[in-house]
């Protein structure tokens, strides 16, 4: 007897404790990031999202669950109860071998596998809570689509889920029919005689027979339903159902759905009677009307119908697809208007576009980080990011164009646990620079700089200027601290040690994360973020908080997790605060006959590279950008806008999550003036223009005036698109200039992979969406304007104008000059501007030493119009050379620009009191030029500055004649002095 039990004995206590207490350390671990998920969502006041999220997951699991495990459970006790009764051959069954087997556990696997079953698959259908809220919630879009006349919710909203529900419900089906006939075959139910073939018992054939017919019902369902699926099919020539699917598709999708029904029926029928005669028959002919109807009737119609007369057949289709997929992208509003640009360069051609010259950006963002990484480091432990942001303010009642950046902490990985996460917390300041001139040496010329921070946008006292949520922020940081008797751990800022005091320090004294003051939040962020000092250390004090999740973009996704959000946050200073502005989206894969687009594909360009590609991803065939959010970077708050109040997937999240998203109208109006149309939509846009530029269907299905979007032509040999640029320009038709986002076309590569680069398109989005009053969003904003180029000329696109700066003799000789000495000649952005009745191209070009400690340095300034060249040390120069030696342009630069000094050349057709305060401006730069000389002692630069003086104030007096009504006339005053050239006059004074 004790040998009988060899092996058959009780576990040991100590396998039994390990067990234990693993399960326990598990659950734990799970219990802690749980916990630390709810005082997150707490603190930050978004509590409701993460328990509708949670509630919602719950509600489908358990609904799953029980739609998996009950049938399941069903289906194998049923077997086991039906099974056959009858002596077993215990010596030749090998059957009964597997039943004496499982029956010791037979009971634990009636309700084990439906369990396992049921978790397995309820998890995966939890997943789906989106879909399931947008279904519950859902808000008409007011449309109908063009072939059922359904509304859009329907195939937004509720046909995702509909075929969520019945493809879960035949896996149930199936799942569950596949459980019981294994249990009837383990039984003996299934029987495989020598003679005989296979035996069915008939509790098996009922069994079987209600499976089938449950699984054929559920095809039929999926037929009819696929009748609607074809309105997203994106597999034909365009999106949406084409003749064929119309014709032949979905005809026979409906006579398929019918015949799964009766062939259902017949399977009940055949249960009931035990006879399969017409049932297997009622099988066959379907399987045969599947072949025939679903797929080679198609096919047919296909070859021989519509191939012949693919361009007839398919008009009406196409211009589903044209005017669908417009809608759906925000594209039906697009102001396309012909441009008939000029390619010959005239005197005095950009007199009339003062409003774009004077804001041309020489900056540029994606090269001069280094330069503010040197000049506005100050500290190792400060960064920038390696791409600024283009922003805009306004400086004395001018708006400029602004390349601004803030001055992020940056943590050594391999430093202790006390400087990664309670002395480096947090950034300090922004540091913005104008867009439109350069300073002394070609180096940016600030607006606001320095720690503490100065300039003519602000300074410490007007703005909050520390940093403790930014892109770039430590994982996470514990700060806070009593209000007495606390000394402050916090690295603060640099500040001058002459005195012999070191850096100042601080303590942090927002609200901006979850405290861990007592002991069980300290354990149990110890354990998320799997650090015993956390625990232990004495810095931790009884007022500490934790912060963590800390990028702008992390947050808006925790969030709103309904939400696509764009890939680039930018900062702006909003009454008092930097804050980080977020554009987020509502979208979709499910718009009839829109067209689809990989995220990932369309946002891509030479800056982004595979950050954004990894940022953003998925397919889409709508896109709205519905919500503008705000993060403070000091306290990391959050803040949700409906920017689209009425798209109707937004109003569909706001009936779910009713306080998480504030009107637009409550926002202010600094806030107002700082939010700007999103790159990544613009981007999708864009993509989509190059072929939905054209509406009719004949011509868009030739695809004779398909376009791309150009590679950038200052990255060598690297195959990426350019990015749009961010500039304040006045287009053709309209009366003032506007911050706007740009980009071009060229033609689409042709069939044996030639392309012409040369300008077909011109895109620019009204980006500007401030007013100056508060919640008040200006009229124009969003506004797309599409200019058409005739395809007649050939007016050079961006890769023809980089290839003409880089075969100019000139151009050559001079740019091989600057890389004397090992130095490094870096292209700046090609911006492309429709001036002058052309476009006009604009290139700064830098220049960088070798040295660790160099950075780019603006030297000369490249533009081209037609085929023409220009080049010269500043902007006024450059378009003069370029214009015959007068350009018209009203340009500002600053002192210390490149070359000589900024130039302005006065346009021939201004009038007196715009040539009066140009000229004052010339005398009053010449005056501090030579006052500079003076002090310096350079007499011939001082003699230079006194002409340049009397010559302006010629003009002056001529300019004033001519107001006041005197004897001057106004081509007398317009010309420049003879005795001063274009490129030796000055620069207007800043604005700022």
């Amino acid at each position: 007897m004790h040998e009988g039990r060899v092996g058959t004995g009780k576990p040991s206590p100590l396998l039994i404790t390990i067990i234990v207490v693993a399960l326990l350390v598990a659950a734990f671990v799970f219990f802690a990031n749980f916990y630390t998920d709810i005082l997150w969502y707490s603190q930050l006041g978004f509590a409701e999202v993460f328990w509708t999220e949670i509630l919602t997951k719950a509600a489908i699991f358990v609904v799953g669950f029980i739609l998996m495990a009950v049938p399941v459970w069903f289906s194998l006790h049923s077997a086991y109860k039906h099974r056959p009764v009858y002596a077993p051959d215990t010596t030749t069954d090998s059957l009964y071998r597997y039943q004496r087997q499982l029956e010791p556990v037979r009971r634990l696997m009636m309700i084990g596998v439906p369990v396992a079953l049921g978790i397995f698959s309820a998890s995966a259908l939890a997943s789906q809570w989106k879909e399931v809220l947008l279904f519950l919630n859902q808000v008409e879009f007011g449309k109908t689509d063009p072939e059922f006349g359904l509304d859009l919710s329907f195939y937004i909203n509720t046909l995702p889920v509909l075929s969520l529900a019945v493809g879960y419900l035949i896996s149930v089906v199936l799942i569950a029919g596949i459980a019981g006939i294994l249990t009837h075959y383990l039984y003996g139910g299934v029987r495989v005689e020598e003679r005989g073939g296979i035996k069915f018992s008939r509790a098996v054939q009922v069994h079987a027979g209600i499976a089938a017919a449950l699984f054929l019902i559920l095809q039929g369902v999926t037929f009819f339903l696929d009748r609607y699926a074809t309105l997203t099919n994106q597999t034909g020539r365009v999106a949406g159902a084409l003749y064929t699917d119309v014709h032949a598709v979905i005809p026979t999708k409906t006579i398929l759905a019918i015949a799964a029904i009766i062939v259902a029926i017949l399977f009940i029928v055949g249960a009931a009677m035990g006879r399969w005669k017409l049932p297997a028959v009622g099988a066959a002919m379907m399987v045969v009307t599947a072949i025939v109807a679903g797929g080679l009737y198609p096919y047919i119609v296909q070859e021989y119908n519509v191939r012949p007369s693919e361009k007839t057949l398919e008009k009406e289709y196409i211009e589903r697809n044209i005017n669908m997929t417009r809608d759906a992208y925000g594209l039906k509003d697009v102001q396309m208007q012909p441009y008939r640009a000029e390619v010959n360069t005239k005197q005095n051609a950009l007199a009339k576009d003062s409003a774009t010259t004077t804001n041309i950006r020489l900056l540029d963002p994606n090269l001069v980080s280094d330069a503010f990484s040197q000049l506005q480091q100050f500290r190792p432990y400060y960064s920038f990011a390696s791409t600024l942001n283009v922003d805009r303010y306004e400086v004395d009642g001018n708006v400029q164009d602004t390349v601004i950046a803030v001055r992020e902490v940056s943590v050594d990985p391999n430093d202790s646990w006390i400087n990664q996460h309670v002395t480096y917390t947090h950034g300090y300041g922004v540091v913005a620079a104008y867009g439109a001139k350069v300073g002394e040496g070609g180096r940016p010329d600030f607006m606001l700089e320095g720690i503490p921070s100065t300039g003519v946008l602000g300074d410490d006292s007007t703005y909050e200027p520390r940093i403790y949520f930014g892109e770039s922020s430590p994982r996470y940081s514990v700060v806070g601290g009593p209000s007495e008797g606390w000394e402050p751990r916090e690295l603060d800022r640099p500040q001058d040690q002459s005195d012999g005091a070191g850096d100042a320090k601080t303590t942090f004294q927002g609200d901006g994360g979850p405290k861990v003051g007592d002991f069980f939040n300290r354990l149990v962020y110890s354990i998320k973020f799997g650090s015993t000092d956390l625990l232990l250390s004495g810095d931790v004090n009884s007022e500490s908080q934790i912060l963590y999740d800390r990028t702008p973009r992390e947050r808006v996704e925790k969030v709103a997790p309904y939400l696509t959000v764009d890939s680039n946050a930018y900062p702006a200073i909003i009454d008092g605060r930097v804050k980080w502005i977020v554009d987020a989206y509502t979208t979709s894969n499910e718009y009839p006959y829109s067209q689809s687009q990989r995220l990932d594909s369309a946002v891509t360009d030479s800056l982004t590279g595979q950050q954004t590609a990894a940022a953003l991803s998925g397919q889409v065939n709508y896109l709205r950008n519905s919500v503008k959010a705000t993060v403070d970077a000091y306290d990391g708050s959050v803040d949700l806008y409906a920017w689209e109040p009425d798209e109707p997937i937004l109003k569909a999240w706001q009936k779910v999550f009713p306080t998480s998203i504030k009107p637009y109208s409550e926002m202010s109006a600094q806030l107002m003036d700082h939010v700007r149309y999103p790159e990544d939509q613009f981007k999708v846009q864009r993509e989509l223009l190059s072929h939905y530029h054209v509406t009719n269907p004949i011509d868009f299905y030739e695809s004779n005036d398909a376009w791309s979007v150009p590679n950038d032509p200052t990255v060598a040999n690297a195959n990426v698109k350019q990015p749009p640029y961010y500039l304040s320009l006045r287009m053709p038709d309209q009366k003032e200039e506007t911050f706007s986002l740009t980009s071009t076309f060229i033609p689409a590569s042709a069939a044996s992979g030639a392309q012409r680069n040369v300008l077909y398109g011109f895109l620019s989005a009204e980006a500007d969406a401030g007013t100056g009053k508060a919640g008040e969003k200006a009229p124009g904003y969003g506004k797309l304007r599409l200019l058409e180029l005739p395809r007649s000329t050939s007016v050079p696109g961006p890769g023809q104008a980089q290839q003409n700066f880089d075969s100019n003799t000139t151009v050559s000789r001079e740019l091989n000059l600057l890389r004397t000495g090992a130095s490094t000649v870096l292209n700046g952005n090609l911006l492309s501007l429709p001036v002058g009745g052309g476009i006009l191209y604009v290139q700064p070009v830098y220049v960088k030493s070798t040295g660790q400690t160099s950075y780019p340095t603006l030297r000369k300034v490249l533009v081209s119009f037609g085929d023409r060249v220009g080049f010269a040390g500043t902007l006024s120069e450059a378009l003069d050379d370029l214009f015959q030696g007068s350009s018209g342009a009203v340009t500002t630069e600053g002192d210390g620009t490149p070359g000589d000094g900024g130039t302005t050349t006065p346009p021939a057709e201004a009038d007196a009191a715009t040539r009066l305060k140009q000229a004052l401006a010339e005398a009053d730069a010449a005056i501090k030029a030579g006052q500079t000389a003076l002090a310096a002692g350079d007499f011939a630069k001082y003699g230079e500055e006194q002409k340049k003086l009397q010559a302006a104030l010629s003009k002056a007096i001529a300019a004033d004649d001519e107001i006041s009504g005197a004897a001057a006339t106004p081509s007398d005053a317009a010309q420049p002095s003879e005795s001063a050239p274009a490129s030796e006059s000055a620069a207007p004074a800043s604005n700022g």
